[in-house]
């Protein structure tokens, strides 16, 4: 069971993402007709922040990771539906054990969340295009993804 608690005034989300980082291209996910956004997921009760990022690579992508470390913890609040939503989001840097993913282009999965299926788009950025303005989400981020440091970064994301 995520851990995804909703009533009739808002949300909450626990959630983490993956920073896949390899030959100056962040490996990303977007709905279609939708802005990119890091690959992720909520976490599931019980279950540990870098094992739900293992889940949910090898769910959505069939792909082995490894987890890194932890680089940024984000305080985010954005319209889910119509109800605000406060989300709590870690991101991890991970890298690949396997070679599963290809190195270009496009492909595609899903997601399934609240028993409906979301169809994504999976597609290998250049970096050059998030200095460039390419939007990702959330906004925040992309100058922690594009100058890391040793620090955990923290971050908060108003979209409401």
């Amino acid at each position: 069971m995520d851990i995804l608690y909703k009533n009739d005034d808002f949300v909450f989300s626990y959630r983490v993402g993956g920073i896949l980082v390899r030959n100056g291209k962040i490996l990303l996910q977007r709905p279609q007709n939708d802005d990119y956004a890091i690959i992720g997921g909520h976490v599931a009760a019980m279950e540990t922040s870098e094992e739900t990022l293992k889940r949910e690579f090898k769910e959505e992508l069939h792909a082995e990771i490894a987890v890194d470390n932890l680089m940024a913890i984000g305080e985010i609040y954005f319209p889910w539906g119509n109800k605000p939503c406060h989300q709590i989001c870690l991101y991890y840097n991970v890298h690949l054990l396997d070679n599963t993913i290809p190195e270009d282009g496009i492909f595609h999965g899903y997601d399934d969340l609240d028993n409906e299926r979301t169809e994504l788009d999976f597609c290998w950025v250049p970096l050059k295009e998030l200095e460039n303005g390419a939007v990702v989400y959330p906004t925040e981020l992309i100058p922690y993804i594009l100058e890391p440091t040793d620090r955990i970064a923290h971050f908060i994301s108003k979209q409401l």
